[in-house]
């Protein structure tokens, strides 16, 4: 079982994430963090490297649920997204929520995985319309 859900975007990676936001927040996903990599790669080794961002997905409900069944399990989230550029187009790398929650055996644990993967494949099917 793969450990991401791929889809690409023919937007640039700042466009993209913008039009990602608003896909996400359609599937009652939001954007809790966001890391820089090329940045920091850049500002820490002086070295270059594409377009490339981590961004921390999350539904505070689902999150509660997986907390308060299991609190360690709280190591697994937010959901990431991997972002990158690529020749013109942005490509989105989505921690797929089934096999990372697994790692916790606890049935609410993935309940919640089930019912995060739907939205994710919900918001992919959508950006792949776009």
């Amino acid at each position: 079982m793969s450990y991401t859900l791929n889809t690409k975007i023919k937007q640039p990676i700042d466009q993209a994430i913008e039009t990602l936001k608003g896909v996400l927040m359609e599937h009652k996903l939001g954007i809790v963090s966001e890391v820089n990599v090329q940045a920091t790669i850049k500002n820490k080794l002086g070295e270059d490297i594409a377009p490339y961002r981590i961004l921390g997905a999350c539904n505070p409900g689902m999150a509660k649920q997986v907390i308060e069944a299991a609190p360690e399990a709280g190591a697994l989230l937010p959901c990431t997204i991997a972002v990158r550029e690529e020749n013109g187009e942005t490509i989105l790398h989505f921690m797929a929520p089934d096999p990372v929650l697994g790692l916790e055996n606890n049935a609410t644990v993935k309940e919640v995985a089930t019912l995060a993967t739907q939205h994710i494949e919900a918001a992919i099917s959508d950006i792949e319309k776009l």
